[in-house]
């Protein structure tokens, strides 16, 4: 037997031997993740546990889920609990996803800043945060269309923290390469402002321009810790498709600690599937999904009914 037919014969073996994530194994990683991240993973999840963490399983030489909870728990220097909840994480994201807050963001609050900065009422200065920021579309999303309005020349700064719990998915975000088939997904405008076209060997493939990278920090950042690393108030705030994976109480702490971050005349925005209706008095509605900081003065009422169009190329 050649050592490739052996390492073939040793792998099957370990597959075979390695059986299903079992009730119990299920409920120590349910808990952990939990108390590590305040991910709820209901007992539907029992099967996306076992498909995510089978082949860091076998890559560790392990022989079940249980041997595996303990490696974990036994990790003095916390990097295999990172590498778990990396696998665990879910990311799904693409440029300019829920085009109706990008055209109330572009057609309302960026025409209010502008004004507000001509009358002399605001500093040419905006502060983002991308919370959940997963492989970086969003962060960069909101940085063309930022830089498209608020141009250096001008007199604008413009900086924008995005964060996530995958360290995975930062890095992806931090080199900033795309398929070239992404390019659907962004208008045509900031396309071609914006972004670079790869040649020769990057052929295929995408990146923005450099005065778009450099407006963003990419930090992880775990949502369900009780004191979140950053300061400063933030104008904008993104927490899109973020909230559903927590449970309600969790859900509360990470909503009050975000919004202690949000400026008076900040805005907080949310995913479509998300609302803050009802569970708090510190910000208002604008536009389904998107709030307005109760405190502070804003040029923009209530828009329950305002009629919204597509923008351009955005899907």
């Amino acid at each position: 037997m050649t050592t490739n037919q052996k390492n073939t014969f040793l792998r099957a073996a370990a597959d075979r031997a390695l059986r299903p994530v079992t009730e119990k194994e299920f409920g120590l990683f349910q808990k952990l993740i939990y108390e590590k991240a305040g991910i709820y993973l209901a007992a539907p999840k029992r099967a996306l546990v076992d498909s995510r963490l089978t082949k860091r399983i076998r890559e560790l030489g392990l022989d079940s889920f249980a041997a595996y909870y303990h490696h974990v728990v036994e990790d003095r220097d916390g990097a295999e609990l990172i590498e778990l909840l990396d696998r665990i994480s879910t990311n799904e994201t693409r440029f300019f996803r829920e085009p109706r807050q990008f055209e109330f963001l572009e057609t309302q609050i960026i025409a209010d800043w502008t004004a507000q900065a001509a009358a002399g009422m605001r500093l040419r200065r905006i502060i983002a945060w991308s919370a959940g920021c997963s492989t970086g579309e969003e962060p960069y999303s909101l940085a063309m269309m930022l830089r498209d309005h608020f141009p250096p020349s001008a007199g604008w700064e413009i900086e924008i923290l995005a964060t996530d719990l995958s360290t995975r998915v930062l890095d992806r975000a931090r080199a900033a390469i795309w398929p070239i088939a992404k390019a659907d997904e962004i208008p045509a405008k900031y396309l071609k402002s914006f972004m670079l076209k790869g040649i020769g060997a990057e052929a295929g493939k995408m990146k923005p321009a450099p005065e778009i990278r450099s407006m963003v920090r990419f930090e992880r950042l775990n949502l369900n810790d009780e004191v979140y690393p950053v300061s400063g108030a933030f104008d904008l705030i993104l927490c899109r498709n973020v909230l559903i994976y927590f449970d309600n109480p969790s859900r509360m702490r990470v909503i009050h600690r975000l919004l202690n971050h949000l400026a008076l005349c900040g805005y907080f925005f949310v995913g479509h599937a998300e609302s803050l209706n009802g569970v708090t008095d510190r910000v208002r509605p604008v536009m389904p999904t998107v709030y307005a900081h109760a405190g502070g003065q804003h040029s923009l009422s209530p828009a329950v009914n305002s009629p919204y169009r597509g923008v351009g190329a955005m899907p």
